[in-house]
């Protein structure tokens, strides 16, 4: 009976790993088959024609690329500082303090996180419209969308991302260390910069790292927010797909790919540090 149940269990445990091995060839060997195409001496997508680094010179040279990767870096930063003070703030004020509205606000904060990408950049592109007709009407300005209104989007979603790490930060600590800071004479502004800052740092860089992932990567939202002249490079490439799609995309996709991947690894490892959990 034992031997019979030690068979089930190993057939089980095959048949899992069998399984795990099917969903990770299903979900990494297209990555692989870009990254292979990206190094191809061939004019055509899909087929190899022999080992070549041009298409990443190309990616080098060409100044449209360069244009919206600089957009995107711009953007990226400016809302990735934004959205780590606010949602830094918004995490010290939910986990720390009880306040009239405190659940409303609570649940408001987790809407980018659930809702719909097209829905969001909907209500964005609808919120820009009308306030810069206002803004123009009452003050015969002459405002448009650019990458001010790009950067306000991406503040937007990824404010509540920043928020959710620096909680789950915050959650797994005591405030007895605070409560001795201020014991010895220290203000609350001090207590904050000297002790609680330092312990949820990792956190911190964890939701800001997370956040410029997010900017990077974003492309839905940033069709609907961007003008003339705020093109990002995620939606640069989803142009190229529409125009023709050249070997060129390859080589972009696979930078965009080895940045995302970067920042995601140094945002766990920021989690991990000190014991920090990771979301």
């Amino acid at each position: 009976m034992s031997g019979g149940v030690r068979q089930l269990r190993g057939g089980t445990r095959s048949a899992l790993s069998l399984n795990a091995a099917l969903v990770y060839l299903f979900f990494y060997a297209p990555i692989l088959l870009l990254i292979f195409y990206s190094f191809s001496d061939d004019d055509l997508v899909g087929r190899w024609g022999g080992f070549t680094l041009d298409w990443y010179r190309a990616f080098g040279r060409n100044d449209e690329v360069q244009s919206a990767l600089s957009v995107s870096i711009r953007v990226a930063l400016i809302s990735t500082v934004v959205s780590v003070v606010l949602g830094t703030m918004a995490a010290l004020a939910l986990e720390r303090y009880r306040f009239r509205g405190n659940r409303i606000f609570d649940a408001l904060l987790y809407l980018p996180v659930i809702v719909p990408d097209v829905t969001m950049a909907v209500m964005m592109l609808l919120f820009f419209t009308w306030s810069i007709d206002v803004v123009n009407t009452s003050f015969g300005l002459s405002l448009g969308k650019g990458i001010s209104t790009v950067a306000l989007s991406h503040i937007a979603f990824s404010i509540s991302f920043v928020s959710i790490v620096v909680r789950a930060r915050l959650a797994g600590m005591t405030q007895t260390l605070e409560e001795a800071a201020q014991d010895l004479y220290a203000s609350q502004w001090q207590a904050f910069r000297h002790v609680t800052l330092p312990l949820i740092m990792p956190g911190v860089i964890g939701g800001g790292l997370l956040a410029l992932t997010l900017s990077l990567d974003d492309v839905v939202i940033t069709q609907f927010a961007a003008g003339p002249g705020s093109t990002t490079l995620p939606v640069y490439v989803f142009g190229l797909i529409r125009r023709g799609v050249s070997p060129l995309i390859n080589a972009v996709s696979v930078v965009m790919l080895a940045a995302s991947v970067l920042l995601v690894l140094l945002s766990l490892l920021a989690q991990r540090a000190r014991g920090g959990s990771v979301t």
